[in-house]
């Protein structure tokens, strides 16, 4: 194990994981928010709307985002519509995380008793008091669990955007190994970043699962 190449090359991981940080988090918040509004659409069954939210989940979790970032990176500009890396990557990162973020919210939504509101509605709250008040801090820390493992799963994704082009970890390790053929150094180096985020963002969330077990009455 060469060390001093470890110690060398460092400096490129730490800026490719800021890189990766950066786009993960603008990608994971858009992607709450998405799947929100889709979650809300298909728990009130808009109409048109509920539809096209269905065949919108159903094409994003049944195709690779390596492919959705292609027909960004390559397919759009065909149509005369060009996107940077970085670009590409955050839209991918959207389109992929708001359906597994819908589904998420709207398990928790599901879970909620008719009981709960029709309680609510007996004491005088309005429906959307009902919603706010009762359904849906419950239903989020019923969704907390597969909230997590989304956030988690979106940002190991992001191992695949060195293919359009992006100067991510992923990126990094394979350039330096292409370059010096220190394939156990580069690849010790990409583990470890991955685990100096991802392992704090998951005691993060199960301290947070813990807290709001039960809506709230955790332990």
């Amino acid at each position: 194990m060469d060390f001093d190449f470890i110690k060398q090359y460092t400096p490129l991981y730490v800026e490719a994981a800021l890189l990766t940080l950066n786009i993960t988090v603008k990608g994971v918040l858009l992607s709450i928010l998405l799947g929100l509004i889709c979650s809300l659409v298909r728990y009130f069954k808009i109409p048109v709307l509920n539809r096209i939210t269905v065949i919108y989940i159903e094409l994003s979790r049944n195709t690779p985002l390596l492919i959705q970032l292609f027909f960004l990176y390559f397919g759009l500009p065909k149509l005369g519509i060009m996107l940077s890396s970085e670009a590409c990557a955050i839209i991918g990162l959207v389109f992929l995380g708001g359906s597994y973020m819908a589904e998420a919210f709207r398990s928790g939504l599901d879970s909620i008793s008719d009981i709960q509101k029709e309680s609510g509605l007996s004491i005088g709250l309005t429906n959307l008091q009902v919603f706010r008040y009762i359904i849906l801090p419950q239903a989020i820390s019923v969704s907390i669990p597969a909230f997590s493992a989304n956030v988690i799963f979106l940002f190991k994704e992001t191992s695949v955007f060195s293919a359009v082009a992006l100067a991510d970890l992923m990126f990094v390790a394979k350039d330096l190994i292409g370059l010096y053929y220190k394939t156990d150094e580069a690849l010790l180096m990409l583990v470890t970043a991955y685990c100096i985020i991802l392992l704090p963002i998951s005691a993060v969330f199960r301290i947070i699962e813990r807290k709001l077990r039960y809506a709230g009455f955790g332990n």
